[in-house]
């Protein structure tokens, strides 16, 4: 796929099959997170990849929703802030801009490898740390799970403001 291809073809799957992808494809889609850019290089972040059936059952107890046991895989995106960088005008934390930045490219990859994903971020996040046995600074930002969409479920078409709501060109 082009660019382009990928980014309009991307989208949030809540339906997968039973099929695990491969370690190959999934340390494909961790290496274009790894490739990721973060403000002056800190890369405050860390993936964690389950395919571990009992670890998934557990991963997915921060997030109680019914169409996520079909998901045959997650990816668990953790943000350090003692790594991160700080703004020095005024502090403020990059880390979860590098994190959505590292999280986009993973959604990109995925789609690139015929793989679907879906942001979620509105889970448990005691639970998921427990789960995941954080450090001290680390947060879990974002669980995708990964996986190939179900085709028997459609997909919702995307609908996107207008070019004129969103951007100003100052020519």
């Amino acid at each position: 796929m082009i660019l382009d291809e990928i980014i309009k073809n991307r989208t949030s799957v809540r339906k997968y099959t039973s099929e695990v992808p491969s370690k190959e494809m999934l340390t494909q889609v961790i290496e274009a997170a790894r490739q990721a850019p973060s403000a002056v290089n800190k890369q405050p972040w860390r993936f964690v990849v389950i395919t571990n059936k009992e670890k998934l059952a557990e991963i997915k107890k921060a997030y109680q929703r019914e169409w996520i046991e079909s998901a045959p895989a997650m990816i668990a995106v953790i943000g350090d802030h003692n790594q991160s960088w700080h703004r020095g005008s005024d502090g403020k934390d990059h880390c979860d801009i590098d994190i959505a930045i590292a999280t986009e490219h993973i959604t990109l990859k995925a789609t690139d490898l015929g793989l679907s994903t879906c942001w979620v971020c509105n889970f448990d996040t005691t639970i998921a740390s427990e789960v995941l046995k954080l450090n001290d600074g680390e947060e879990v930002d974002v669980l995708i799970p990964i996986g190939y969409a179900d085709p028997e479920t459609p997909i919702k078409a995307h609908t996107r403001k207008d070019m004129g709501e969103i951007a100003t060109f100052w020519e």
